[in-house]
């Protein structure tokens, strides 16, 4: 499978869509990883080895790198990431991206991206009916970045967008995931660890994409039509909350995949045939509260 890439036109991280705020020892990007994951572990290694890295001082961190270069820190926990509520505290950033593992009952070979939270209950970290601040052009960059880097990687891995799911979701700074997925074969794959850092290396040393920013609504977990957008289409999404997590979803829900995205958003985008009138009913209320269209797919 290949798909092609938008050509996004560039923009500094000073516009909008990257959040005001310190940049700590001249690193504005955090990029975390638990320790005892072998994809966020083998990722991190191929990261550290890609560039000229110096040590840093990170509370609560096991190994804490920073790199002037990509402007960002890398550092490993001992933590869970699901758990990792606390970053604020340990490490002084602009924005925290997650070299993650993903698992999923298929087992189905996967690289994704997606914003955390939890439109339910909280089953896997987090706080129930909180949703994680995002930042849709980063996590469109690091999107369309993983699809460049994984080229040689598509015949075996699907790559897309995930749902919005799981912790952490309480950080007042956006939070973007970056997986490998599903199975331990995939994330011991050093292919799968080379693709991830490149695709972050890509992403932070280039000014973001001038893609569109939107909320997502609709699809499965794994929004193969809003892949497809993000990859072809121009857009960059925040979240993306899957049909099954809006049947009669809390309304504050709908609102935070809204709101809270660093930058804004410009547009909705509703696939409407897979959801029921009363959730597209509720979407479509809540746009046309904040003004902003309604795209269907």
């Amino acid at each position: 499978m290949r798909w092609a890439l938008c050509p996004c036109r560039r923009i500094p991280r000073s516009a909008p869509g990257w959040p005001a705020g310190p940049r700590g020892d001249g690193a504005s990007i955090a990029l975390v990883y638990s320790t005892g994951d072998p994809a966020g572990s083998g990722a991190a290694s191929a990261l550290a080895s890609s560039l000229r890295w110096r040590e840093a001082a990170c509370p609560r961190a096991r190994t804490c790198l920073s790199s002037a270069e990509l402007g960002a820190y890398l550092a490993g926990f001992e933590e869970d990431v699901l758990s990792m509520d606390f970053l604020e505290g340990a490490l002084d950033a602009e924005a925290y991206v997650v070299l993650s593992r993903h698992s999923s009952r298929s087992g189905r070979p996967s690289l994704t991206v997606h914003t955390p939270g939890n439109p339910g209950e909280a089953e896997f970290g987090g706080r129930p009916k909180e949703l994680a601040w995002s930042n849709p052009r980063l996590g469109g960059a690091l999107l369309l970045n993983y699809a460049a880097s994984a080229r040689g990687l598509l015949d075996r891995y699907w790559l897309g967008l995930e749902a919005t799911h799981h912790g952490p979701t309480s950080l007042s700074r956006p939070v973007t995931f970056i997986e490998i997925g599903s199975t331990e074969a995939e994330w011991r794959d050093p292919a799968a660890h080379e693709a991830m850092a490149a695709a972050v290396v890509r992403a932070l040393s280039s000014p973001l994409p001038d893609c569109r920013p939107v909320a997502g609504f609709g699809g499965t977990h794994y929004p193969a039509k809003h892949t497809r957008m993000a990859l072809e289409g121009g857009l960059c999404y925040g979240h993306v909350l899957a049909r099954h997590s809006l049947e009669g979803a809390d309304p504050s829900v709908i609102s935070q995949a809204m709101d809270k995205n660093y930058g804004g958003i410009s547009a909705v985008v509703l696939e409407r045939k897979s959801l029921g009138s009363a959730a597209r009913e509720a979407i479509m209320r809540e746009a046309d509260a904040r003004g902003l269209p309604v795209i269907t797919i």
